[in-house]
């Protein structure tokens, strides 16, 4: 039987007596480290990942508790902070409280008893977060995709390319190692709601990269501005907007987000929307990679080239198929794009199959069911039905 994970809880004070007791009263329930500075606390918080318990000193050199505790909250919200110290003013209260938003607020010298006591709690307190953002989340998500799915009947160019952005994304973030970006996956699949108010030949324009009339330009202009009125009365969603927002930040502002959960999913959506631009405009992924070389300093040269490589094994554990349309399946993508024999696009190339686009194919003729055309199937995927 494996062994059950203790909780982890991070220790930061620059005297060392005060964090080896610290560690000495909590170890034996809790996978205990320590630091000696908050600069330091926030290098271990970048390299281990995110703490179930936070526990800070107020009086430290260059940076205080209270801006540490701040600091943890801006890119940790669940983990629970404790501020310890040895003044009981109002003012240190009232910073620390106002700044860090702590769930307990201890005296030094704290009785073993009350600091195991106020750690248990703040334990408690991150599993009830976690479990009850984890219900909250997994709903939220579930009817973001719903809707995506049924609007990707409605408007297959806009639609179709936010099930794709969602699809490489995630993908891109589970190869980084943080397949649980609800906040990336719920803004890829928004990325695209805006362009609900334009017309959809406006929108293939666009998609294609071709030139837009001077009204056109005025309408795309809008796009954002239509997204954040839809979304911006959602509860829980303001993260997700800070990621779409910070699509069009200038290069000072995207840096000065860090690579936390809102400069990081930005990035990355960033990264990938451009890319799927180039590709659909017909560029090579050789040369849609290139491109984005070009503006290596706003992606981030570390994350970019990650995405090369990502791209490059993607792409060699995929293969490219020929079949009827009505032979298709869940997860292939349709390289080229299917229009009726008016010249109405119904599928837009790079098009990823879903089961709710199965229910609608159902109601194509047979004519346009029995065109070949051209997929990409996943390494896992059968082969199509004979």
């Amino acid at each position: 039987m494996s062994e059950i994970k203790r909780p982890r809880v991070l220790c930061v004070d620059d005297e060392a007596r005060v964090v080896e007791g610290l560690s000495l009263h909590l170890r034996r329930e809790y996978e205990v480290h320590t630091a000696g500075s908050g600069a330091d606390g926030l290098k271990m918080l970048k390299e281990c990942g995110a703490f179930a318990v936070v526990i800070s000193d107020m009086r430290m050199p260059a940076m205080d508790g209270a801006t540490f505790l701040h600091r943890v909250k801006r890119t940790y919200p669940d983990t629970t902070r404790i501020l310890l110290t040895g003044e009981t003013g109002r003012d240190t209260a009232v910073q620390a409280v106002n700044e860090g938003q702590i769930f307990r607020f201890l005296t030094k010298p704290c009785p073993p008893d009350q600091l195991k006591a106020a750690v248990d709690a703040g334990v408690i307190q991150h599993r009830l977060l976690n479990a009850e953002r984890a219900i909250l989340q997994e709903t939220l998500i579930g009817c973001i995709e719903a809707m995506t799915d049924v609007l990707a009947i409605a408007n297959p160019v806009a639609f179709g390319r936010a099930t794709r952005i969602k699809r490489m994304a995630m993908q891109f973030s589970q190869s980084l190692g943080s397949a649980s970006f609800w906040q990336l996956e719920a803004a890829a699949m928004l990325s695209q709601l805006g362009y609900l108010s334009l017309p959809v030949e406006t929108v293939e324009k666009l998609y294609y990269g071709e030139r837009l009339t001077a009204e056109e330009k005025v309408l795309a202009q809008g796009v954002p501005a239509v997204a954040s009125k839809l979304l911006g009365h959602i509860p829980r969603l303001d993260p997700v907007l800070q990621i779409l927002d910070a699509l069009r930040a200038s290069d000072k502002a995207l840096a000065a987000l860090g690579e936390g959960t809102i400069g990081g999913g930005a990035r990355i959506l960033m990264i990938v929307l451009d890319y799927d631009a180039l590709i659909a405009q017909g560029h090579s992924k050789d040369v849609a990679v290139q491109t984005l070389r070009m503006k290596s300093e706003r992606y981030g040269a570390v994350l970019l080239e990650k995405f090369a490589a990502f791209v490059g094994a993607a792409a060699a554990q995929a293969e490219v198929r020929e079949m009827p349309l009505r032979h298709v399946q869940s997860g292939m993508t349709i390289l080229d794009d299917l229009r009726t024999h008016m010249g109405t696009l119904l599928v837009p190339r790079g098009f990823e199959v879903s089961e709710t686009f199965l229910e609608k194919l159902r109601h194509f003729g047979s004519s346009i069911l029995s065109e070949n055309v051209k997929v990409l199937v996943p390494a896992a995927q059968p082969a199509e039905k004979h």
